[in-house]
């Protein structure tokens, strides 16, 4: 399964979600690939300083991620595009019916994750956090729909 997350600029949230999931997949052996993408992202831009220091709690890092902006051969090839906001799911639905959702709604919440850009640390801790959580719920029913297959 080939699982596409999204935001903004990809310095953020996605690039957190993507390696979060990727954590959380290793450790459960689940079989997917997963990418990250920004819908206005400025190509090769590295993820913010406050990302990288987020990601080091989970020990992850975050230093060789390079932004890229979303493509049609990137929604193509997702099985699976999950985004940051309602806003983000919108702009992307057209392109790509049915397989797009907010992370939030994929697990059954109704709610966006909020852009840390520009916030301080605790405002990036607090998204890493609230991710991780979301992510943990997202990871039960990948799970269930790959066991079912």
């Amino acid at each position: 399964m080939n699982i596409l997350f999204v935001c903004t600029g990809n310095t953020c949230r996605s690039p957190m979600a993507a390696s979060l999931f990727n954590k959380i997949a290793v450790e459960r052996n689940l079989n997917v690939r997963i990418e990250s993408a920004g819908i206005f992202a400025s190509e090769g831009e590295p993820a913010s300083t406050n990302a990288i220091i987020a990601m080091k709690k989970y020990g992850i890092d975050l230093l060789s991620h390079h932004a890229q902006g979303i493509n049609s051969e990137l929604i193509q090839k997702s099985d699976l595009i999950l985004t940051m906001t309602a806003a983000h799911k919108m702009l992307l639905e057209p392109s790509a019916p049915g397989k797009v959702f907010t992370l939030c709604e994929y697990v059954g919440e109704d709610s966006d994750i909020p852009d840390p850009y520009g916030c301080d640390m605790d405002e990036y801790e607090a998204c890493a956090d609230r991710l991780y959580i979301v992510l943990e719920k997202c990871a039960d029913k990948i799970e269930e729909t790959l066991q079912s297959k």
